[in-house]
């Protein structure tokens, strides 16, 4: 929208609050970076939250971050990346840098793999959008955060983004064009059944760009072993959705046991995960692994009834997890990303 900002103000408003939802990578870890597919669920209760107010005259573009204990002025912070994208989007906007308060939570655990970051980033994109009367379609809030997540990871799959803008389900393939250029193919994907989770957080915190980083330097040293090891997890990921779409929920266990150990192989893997992860095996988890980056984060284990998961949750806890999450995904049908 091209628009002074004497008309936009006739319609922002004073205050405006959005939020997005925290993700799991449920399959496809590190090998969807070299070109093979992972699936990706929202996690629709465990969200990130931003308000945009109005400021006092002069007090510029504040942001607060108190679950950081942060707060700061974007001017005075140039380098930020959180402070870029809100002045990214501003842009994107046509709207003024102007006196405005960002406050920024969330209930998704930081630098745990359930992509805090994004879910921040994106509440923060959607509530400026609100403020500014405007609409941003999926796709518009997607491009904008993957911009700031390469500030905060390096070279991020761009799953995060994606499947927290669209709050659905994903199929994620990203490849390289002939010119260069990377794209990624996004598909809606079936759930037949609902799926119960429990999320163990180890409360260790690593940077994405870590470990993603070091399986690079790995795979560029023994390229073959690597890129073998990255189609077999393909290869899991592909048998996952058909499990998923055909509601095979005993099925899909042990293909999330088999993705586990290919993350141990991969080199992403860590004594608590690993810990964690054989509790809610023994305590009657249909499955168990990893989610995200690793070297740390959280680990997700699906259970198929009420009482496995109290079980499963309770192992976790005596096992060592500082925080305990449990969510369900929603059964869903195979449909076209929503567009503004």
């Amino acid at each position: 929208m091209n628009a002074d900002f004497a008309t936009m103000s006739s319609f922002s408003a004073d205050i405006a609050t959005q939020s997005a939802p925290g993700k799991l990578i449920l399959c496809g870890e590190h090998a969807v970076v070299y070109g093979q597919p992972a699936i990706a669920l929202p996690l629709a209760d465990i969200r990130a939250y931003a308000q945009v107010m109005v400021g006092t005259p002069g007090s510029g573009l504040r942001l607060y971050a108190p679950d950081l204990g942060r707060e700061w002025i974007v001017d005075t912070n140039a380098e930020d990346p959180l402070g870029e994208l809100a002045l990214a989007t501003l842009h994107a906007l046509n709207a003024p840098h102007t006196d405005l308060a960002l406050t920024l939570s969330a209930t998704i655990p930081i630098a745990s793999g359930m992509g805090s970051g994004a879910a921040i980033a994106t509440a923060m994109v959607r509530a400026l959008a609100d403020w500014a009367g405007q609409s941003l379609s999926p796709a518009e809030v997607s491009a904008l955060v993957y911009t700031s997540e390469q500030r905060y990871h390096g070279t991020p799959s761009g799953i995060d983004n994606t499947v927290i803008a669209y709050e659905q389900p994903l199929w994620f393939v990203r490849h390289t064009t002939a010119e260069q250029q990377i794209v990624a193919d996004i598909e809606p994907i079936t759930i037949a059944q609902p799926l119960t989770l429990v999320i163990g957080d180890t409360g260790i915190r690593s940077a994405t760009r870590l470990p993603v980083g070091d399986v690079r330097r790995r795979w560029q040293a023994n390229p073959h072993y690597y890129e073998d090891l990255f189609t077999q997890v393909g290869e899991l990921s592909r048998a996952v959705r058909v499990a998923l779409a055909t509601g095979d929920l005993v099925g899909l266990g042990p293909l999330l046991n088999a993705n586990q150990t290919l993350l141990e192989m991969i080199g992403v893997s860590s004594p608590e995960l690993e810990r964690l992860v054989a509790a809610a095996r023994a305590a009657g988890a249909v499955g168990a692994k990893l989610s995200g980056a690793g070297w740390g984060g959280v680990m997700v284990a699906l259970t198929d009834s009420t009482d496995s998961r109290s079980a499963v949750t309770t192992a976790l806890r005596k096992a060592g997890a500082v925080r305990v999450l449990e969510t369900t995904v929603a059964a869903t049908s195979k449909r076209s990303p929503r567009s503004a």
